[in-house]
């Protein structure tokens, strides 16, 4: 155990935070931290890092345990360079390291010989063993890792940006290699390529991890489970974010379920003390009557809540003709910076979803540019099809006008547009009261985000262009974007580097690659295919040659054998694709009995954890022992449980890509 909390209380002023949030922090454990802005994530890990403290309850760490935090905005790491920088995350191994200098000196003095020796190998061996032979190929790695170049290396702190100080700052936390890292929004100034490194380096990582992050893909790779913090209670779900949002949905459904027969429950009991309490049965009355009264105290349950979401809907009442835009000869970009893109002849169709992939700077925003006509293309041209009408949202917010408020941006949409039907739309968007008035150039990322999709879900679209449209929002915002793009009825065409959008809601990818523009069907994961080299699926059998027809001559030998071997390896692909279906689905079958019985077990063991406090208050320490060698051992069988249910999920999710 790493650590502990138990009916934390945090408290602002009048403003409580938390109501008895208690939780439990192991070994392994690969936590991803979620819940609305605002909801306490931060305030949580500054109790956790020992930078606050609860104003009620306690949090009980491993002895000597050693943190690695990395906040949003890290302290400065100024007056060295990064390499030095670096260096201050193995003082201890450096210390070892001139010990051993010192005692190598000692042994060529006789009378120190032999006490240097024995006190040499235990040095030597310890130093070895943290890797001390090693530590500088360590921070070669992993500041190649986070984008820094060798030249950069001899380069004083003061002078770096301060997206590269975060950088250096987490390269620090990774080469300290501490037993619990705690990252707050890891991936906000990493490029792609980073953020994979990182993530395979995180894969690696055999101590505690608990991460904030609205990149809901790096989630997915990095955790195992996930804890949501959300009107001041902290719950966990089993799994990485995609199972959290299925388990989350779930538990929903099954709580609102609960609460409604536990509603017609206490209507019933009501009316039938309204019935019976002045008749012949009022004795039954009254005792129901007291009973519901205890069952309220004491056993009701309050209405199942979710977070206040943006609500968005992108619908239109038109529609664009079948061909959405077509490009002849294109060549788009800026000659003068030699970002050029050769598009060539290009066709987009009504109801593709096309996601443009590529490096920073390969020009993709520049296509979008161009379809849109706010750039000239060098050579060719582009054709928009019927009834296009195009809404675009740009990475900066350009279209915002920085002097209007929020209610004027969305009333100068249309010519006749009341202040009421405005601020429904903007209350959609989390604008309400006073928000509205806010001049554009006031308000945050976020909201400027909202405003921006706010805009384009008033203009009624056949075509949506989109340029990185879930910067700056929060997750829950992402998901009902991901959930109101996938049921838009038009075209859609959207640069973004957000990888779990990517895969959920592209149907076709155009992929800047060197000047040029590769087109593959599918999301992120066909992106990832074409890069690597590898093929998504099992390519489709062909089909066995057909039968000659009357009056030709039958197939050559050799030819039938090749039909025949055809034939035999489409039903072999045929039988595969069979049994992997029947391993997903006992698979997922298993899980689900897995499920159950992993509830039971932590239901068990928050009682045990619940008795031990209780026992050690008391100072029953016979009962503590008890209770922590049976909560060893149920933990225990938690944790194999889990297991296998985390490798059927794999099994299952590689079986449906097989």
């Amino acid at each position: 155990m790493l650590c502990n909390g138990e009916n934390l209380r945090k408290h602002y002023g009048g403003q409580e935070i938390f109501q008895r949030l208690s939780f439990r922090i192991e070994d392994d454990d690969r936590i991803g931290l979620v819940g609305p802005t605002g909801a306490g994530k931060s305030t949580l890990i500054k109790l956790l890092t020992g930078l606050e403290e609860p104003t009620v309850g306690v949090i009980e760490k491993k002895r000597g345990l050693r943190i690695g935090y990395l906040p949003q905005k890290p302290p400065a790491l100024d007056g060295v360079t990064l390499w030095d920088a670096m260096l201050h995350a193995f003082d201890d191994i450096k210390k070892m390291e001139a010990e051993l200098h010192a005692l190598a000196e000692d042994l060529a003095v006789p009378e120190k010989h032999d006490a240097a020796l024995k006190k040499y190998s235990d040095v030597q061996h310890e130093f070895e063993a943290r890797g001390g032979y090693n530590y500088e190929t360590r921070i070669k790695t992993v500041l190649t890792g986070l984008g820094f170049t060798e030249d950069q290396h001899a380069k004083p702190m003061g002078e770096f940006s301060g997206g590269q100080r975060t950088r250096a700052f987490l390269a620090k936390l990774l080469c300290e290699e501490p037993e619990l890292l705690i990252l707050d929004e890891p991936t906000n100034h990493l490029d792609l390529e980073s953020v994979e490194w990182l993530e395979s380096w995180l894969a690696e990582f055999n101590h505690g991890l608990l991460v904030v992050s609205h990149d809901r893909y790096f989630l997915d790779k990095v955790t195992t489970r996930t804890w949501e913090l959300t009107f001041g209670v902290l719950e966990a779900y089993r799994g990485n974010y995609s199972h959290y949002v299925r388990q989350r949905e779930e538990r929903f459904t099954d709580r609102m379920s609960q609460w409604e027969a536990q509603q017609a429950y206490i209507e019933r009991t009501q009316e039938f003390v309204r019935r019976f309490l002045a008749g012949q049965r009022s004795k039954e009355a009254q005792g129901r009557r007291t009973h519901l009264e205890k069952f309220m105290r004491e056993e009701a349950i309050p209405k199942p809540r979710k977070p206040r979401r943006v609500r968005i809907q992108l619908d239109t009442d038109k529609m664009s003709g079948d061909l959405v835009l077509q490009t002849k000869n294109l060549r788009v970009g800026y000659e003068a910076e030699k970002v050029i893109v050769d598009v060539q002849d290009r066709e987009v169709r009504r109801g593709e979803r096309i996601g443009y992939v590529g490096p920073n700077g390969a020009g993709k925003t520049t296509i979008l540019r161009t379809v849109l006509g706010q750039l000239k293309p060098l050579t060719g041209k582009v054709r928009l099809g019927a009834g296009v009408q195009i809404g675009y949202l740009s990475q900066a917010q350009d279209e915002l006008d920085p002097k209007e408020t929020v209610l004027s941006t969305i009333k100068a949409l249309k010519q006749v547009f009341p202040d009421e039907s405005a601020r429904t739309i903007l209350g959609s968007f989390l604008f309400s009261g006073e928000d509205v008035f806010k001049k554009v150039s006031d308000l945050s990322g976020g909201e400027r985000s909202r405003l921006a999709l706010a805009r384009i879900s008033v203009l009624g679209a056949t075509v949506l262009m989109l340029d990185e449209p879930t910067n700056h929002l929060d997750i829950s915002a992402q998901e009902e974007l991901q959930e109101a793009l996938l049921g838009f009825d038009g075209t859609i065409m959207f640069v973004s580097h957000d990888r779990y959008l990517v895969q959920g809601l592209a149907t076709k990818l155009w992929i800047v690659d060197k000047a040029e523009i590769v087109e593959k069907d599918g999301g992120w994961d066909a992106y990832l295919a074409w890069r690597d080299g590898t093929t998504l699926a099992a390519p489709e059998a062909k089909a066995a040659p057909p039968k000659p027809k009357a009056g030709e001559a039958p197939l050559a030998p050799k030819a039938a054998e090749d039909a025949a071997r055809t034939e035999e390896q489409r039903r072999a692909a045929q039988k595969d694709e069979q049994k992997r279906k029947r391993q997903a689905q006992r698979a997922l079958e298993r899980q689900k009995e897995l499920e159950a019985i992993i509830a039971a077990l932590e239901k068990k063991l928050a009682a045990l954890t619940a008795e031990i406090s209780k026992a050690g208050e008391a100072q029953q320490r016979d009962d503590v022992m008890r209770l922590g060698q049976e909560y060893q051992k149920f933990d225990a069988e938690l944790k194999a449980h889990w297991e296998e249910w985390v490798k059927l999920g794999e099994s299952a999710e590689k079986a449906g890509q097989a």
